[in-house]
């Protein structure tokens, strides 16, 4: 025996929030690029739950990487996926040498920030 629907709820439609967000963060990677922070604050949906579903779609072979930015150490991380088949685009890597030459600039500069506040000779 099935309850009765109420007056108040007749001839309504039963929206399920959560196909709603899916369906818009779809439309969104359709129309364009867009990383997974983006995609957030376009959908409303949380980040975490961006993640995942992108993460499903891009294992379901429906979205590929398209292109890496970087974070604010400079290495590729943020991943920018776009809807359909693709290769994934690869990342770049500094090789040990390019580091090493980072790591020594960084040091010269702080020590002449050092030397110019009067910290060292």
């Amino acid at each position: 025996m099935t309850k009765p629907t109420p007056p108040s709820q007749k001839n309504r439609k039963q929206v399920k929030v959560g196909a709603l967000s899916y369906a818009q963060l779809v439309l969104h990677m359709l129309e364009g690029v867009h990383t997974c922070q983006e995609l957030a604050e376009l959908t409303g949906l949380h980040y975490v739950t961006v993640l995942q579903y992108t993460r499903e779609l891009h294992a379901a072979g429906a979205a590929h990487i398209c292109a890496w930015e970087k974070d604010t150490m400079g290495r590729d991380s943020i991943k920018v996926y776009k809807i359909g088949k693709g290769r994934n685009a690869k990342r770049e890597r500094m090789t040990p040498a390019q580091r090493a030459m980072r790591y020594r600039a960084k040091a010269a500069h702080l020590a002449m920030i050092n030397v110019m506040a009067g910290g060292a000779a």
